[in-house]
């Protein structure tokens, strides 16, 4: 196939700029929470993109969770349409990275490029990705400058916050629509030879307990809600986690732990406020009163939600039952079904095809523990031709010392540029009315 060799060859001598590129992306301190530095990297994003004949917009999603004067949650989509009519391609990052955290022995935000590495937060999660979705796009153009439909490239914010201020904004506004877009490319870090088909569930939620304050010499005349909340945890080791941990998937889940229904608690406060850094005084004795627990439940295509909940359900009737003034109030806080791409999908085989020219090896198919902005394209955007894909190692996603392999990237983006000589270029795979996604209503 000359093209796809003309590409490789682009892509190869790209080699100096995918490196520059990540390396300034990591270089912008993208910290979510709060937010920051959005705009910065969506306006080096704009003047990039706009000089490769992209039409660039800057979309700023109002009114969303932590959108402030102070942290607007800004987003770039851009464009770049084709001479002839035909489907358009989008690639969707996320540009906001989670904190640093403690461990770090190279600089966070200093990209350095150490033995074929690209070293910073953020740099496998996700700026590497980006920055390959980028190179490809722009090696395919400069190869086959004439081609039918259109390549979207987008960055968006929030993705690890839940992605309200980024794709689920731009889902709801009809950026994912499919009249407007057949294929969507998340280049989130799987490793280089996996297509990441979907995802789990997760129901989030806060399940409180409450007593009666009272003074700590004599919690007699008074009600310990953290001991009820105690009991609730005693109960969860008994009966719930046991049970969970007999649920398998047929998903192909990743890590194999996670091919099992999870709870993970993920904070628990009861009593008195904790005093300011700088507070040196003791705290008074008091029995507290109220105990909150957040619990983050992961579930399996296999389960139903309703399900889900009843069993948290469940736990706090049989505590109820066997403890006196025992009483809790539940609050959900965050749910997202789980959902999976069929193999048979047009993005799916383009995409395995790619890998298989490019790596020589046939791709994996692979379902992540946890959620990304899929779930909004799938649901709001009511788009079902959607991966994951890019390169990076997932399990250095979050960790001290994050890197992306830059070998790693040149391959990722020869697979996405050949994808897109294939959609666009050749157009040899269409549409299929029975390619599309499993998913729990």
């Amino acid at each position: 196939m000359p093209l796809a060799d003309d590409l490789v060859r682009e892509i190869d001598a790209r080699r100096d700029d995918l490196i520059a590129l990540t390396q300034d992306l990591l270089r912008i301190p993208t910290l979510n929470p709060p937010g920051e530095n959005y705009r910065e990297i969506c306006d080096y994003l704009q003047k990039r993109l706009a000089a490769s004949g992209f039409d660039v917009e800057l979309i700023r999603a109002h009114g969303t969770p932590g959108d402030s004067d102070r942290y607007p949650r800004w987003n770039i989509v851009a464009r770049r349409d084709g001479d002839r009519p035909g489907e358009c391609v989008h690639f969707n990052s996320h540009i906001d990275v989670v904190d640093v955290g403690h461990g770090w022995t190279k600089d966070p935000f200093g990209g350095e490029l150490i033995d074929g590495k690209i070293y910073g937060r953020g740099a496998c999660d996700m700026k590497g990705g980006l920055a390959a979705s980028i190179v490809a796009a722009e090696a395919f153009l400069a190869v086959s400058p004439e081609f039918s439909g259109a390549i979207e490239i987008s960055g968006t914010a929030d993705e690890e916050s839940g992605g309200y201020g980024g794709v689920a904004y731009l889902a709801g506004k009809g950026y994912f629509s499919p009249d407007r877009v057949q294929h969507v490319i998340i280049p989130e870090p799987l490793n280089k030879d996996r297509i990441c088909l979907g995802h789990r569930g997760v129901w989030w939620a806060e399940v409180e307990t409450f007593g009666e304050i009272a003074h700590g010499s004599m919690p007699f005349l008074g009600d310990c809600a953290v001991r009820h909340m105690g009991a609730v945890i005693d109960e969860m080791e008994e009966s719930l986690f046991p049970a969970l941990a007999q649920k398998r998937t047929d998903m192909p889940v990743v890590p194999e732990g996670a091919r099992q229904s999870t709870l993970n608690i993920n904070s628990i406060h009861g009593g008195q406020s904790e005093g300011d850094a700088d507070f040196t005084g003791l705290p008074s004795p008091c029995v507290p009163d109220s105990c909150r627990m957040v619990i983050d439940r992961r579930f399996l295509l296999e389960e139903n939600i309703d399900e889900v909940q009843a069993e948290v359900l469940e736990v706090l009737k049989t505590v109820e039952g066997r403890r006196d003034k025992f009483r809790y109030d539940v609050r959900e806080l965050h749910r997202v079904l789980p959902t999976m791409t069929e193999k048979d999908a047009p993005v799916v085989m383009t995409v395995a095809k790619a890998i298989r020219e490019t790596m020589g090896k046939d791709a994996e198919y692979v379902v992540s523990p946890g959620t990304y902005d899929q779930k909004h394209i799938d649901r709001i955007g009511k788009l079902k031709n959607c991966i994951a894909y890019g390169p990076g190692i997932l399990d250095l996603a979050h960790k001290p010392d994050e890197y992306v392999g830059v070998d790693d990237m040149l391959d990722s983006a020869k697979v996405m540029g050949r994808s897109l000589i294939e959609l666009l270029a050749e157009g040899q795979v269409q549409p299929s009315e029975k390619g599309g996604s499993h998913e729990l209503a």
